[in-house]
């Protein structure tokens, strides 16, 4: 026993095996390592050199920047990227008044500051209450007027990125919390309770998101008293919040799921109740390892906004739309939808990268 522990105790440690650092051994490593992986990289390296360099001169070298007719677009080989200089307010604003289209425009900054305030971590808590309060108060200011001098805007003329990011950001604010408590009520030891939150979180999740729509938009009305009339953009925003609470709950119920049970055991010797238990112990862990399917699910939120165009609500995508309806410039849609496209794009990667880094900053189990 004593040589061999005298022989371990000799043994030099073996070093870490380093990856490659130079770039010929990165590439040898992780490109051409075998002849399948050295055929995938030519094969997609020839298709990269194919399409690349006819996008750049398309979209750069050959097209048509700034203010142009639609004879000169039609006289380029290029992109037509005046159509965008030509139409970007009814693609932003829609329908909005366009005297008064600063006010959508400090709307936008309004909901955009509040989302990347409320990103930061040093303001969770009851200040978050205060940002969200003053940005969606500011930005209903903006956009409907009536007060501070500011003339009055009725909702149908709302359109375009404002009406977008308010149906995402409000759908992401309320559906989380109902969420939630779904997920917590469907692993409910009462039987009442369980029995509501699932077939709530069932027949939602078993109808498509333009069903809900349908029935907020055209049928809701049918059965409201006479002179009782809820404004179209409420009904497609609550609808939003349904559908995106399901779907939300489900991934919680996931979380709540994959913890043991010695966590429910160590705070019952705590003599913990059971919402302390949940908010100080148990939600806290769940939330943490959904993180990646939930910030999934507000960006598919995100861009299912744009089914809104269906009910006939002016999001980004119907102003789009709207905004090519000029014939002399409909033929210019490729440019036109690649813009809202990088708008979508922008904010969609914004939230994954955030989530990355969420996951980064909290993951305190995995520091050594």
């Amino acid at each position: 026993m004593e040589e061999t522990l005298t022989r371990d105790a000799q043994t030099p440690a073996r070093a870490r095996p380093r990856g490659p650092r130079d770039p010929i051994g990165w590439a040898r490593a992780n490109l051409f390592d075998g002849w399948f992986n050295s055929l995938l990289t030519i094969l997609i390296v020839a298709l990269l050199v194919w399409i690349i360099p006819p996008f750049i001169r398309w979209a750069f070298t050959d097209a048509v920047l700034g203010h142009a007719t639609p004879d000169e677009c039609k006289a380029a080989t290029g992109a037509c990227w005046a159509v965008v200089t030509e139409k970007y307010r009814l693609i932003l604003f829609g329908r909005y008044p366009f005297d008064e289209q600063w006010r959508p425009l400090f709307g936008i900054i309004a909901l955009v500051g509040m989302a990347l305030l409320s990103c930061d971590r040093r303001f969770w808590g009851w200040q978050l209450l205060v940002i969200w309060a003053l940005g969606l108060g500011s930005f209903f200011v903006l956009m409907g007027g009536g007060v501070l001098g500011l003339s009055s805007v009725r909702t149908n003329l709302w359109g375009g990125l404002p009406l977008t990011l308010m149906l995402a950001f409000i759908g992401i604010a309320a559906a989380f919390p109902l969420a939630i408590l779904l997920a917590l009520g469907r692993r409910s030891k009462l039987p009442i309770i369980s029995a509501l939150s699932v077939g709530y979180i069932e027949l939602i999740r078993g109808v498509p998101l333009i069903t809900l729509l349908f029935m907020g938009s055209f049928m809701l009305p049918l059965f409201m008293p006479t002179g009782v009339d809820i404004d179209a953009i409420l009904r497609a925003q609550v609808a939003i919040i349904m559908f995106a609470a399901a779907y939300l709950a489900e991934v919680v119920r996931g979380g709540l799921q994959a913890l043991p049970k010695g966590q429910h055991e160590a705070a019952a010797a705590l003599g913990l109740g059971y919402w302390q238990t949940q908010g100080l112990i148990i939600l806290p862990q769940a939330l943490k390892i959904t993180i990646p399917p939930i910030v999934n699910t507000f960006i598919g939120l995100f861009k299912d906004t744009s089914l809104v165009a269906i009910v006939s609500l002016t999001d980004l995508v119907l102003a789009t739309r709207q905004a090519l309806g000029d014939p002399e410039w409909r033929q210019f849609f490729i440019e036109a939808y690649l813009f809202i496209m990088l708008i979508y794009w922008v904010f969609c990667f914004f939230m994954s990268k955030y989530s990355q880094h969420l996951e980064r900053s909290l993951a305190t189990d995995r520091r050594s």
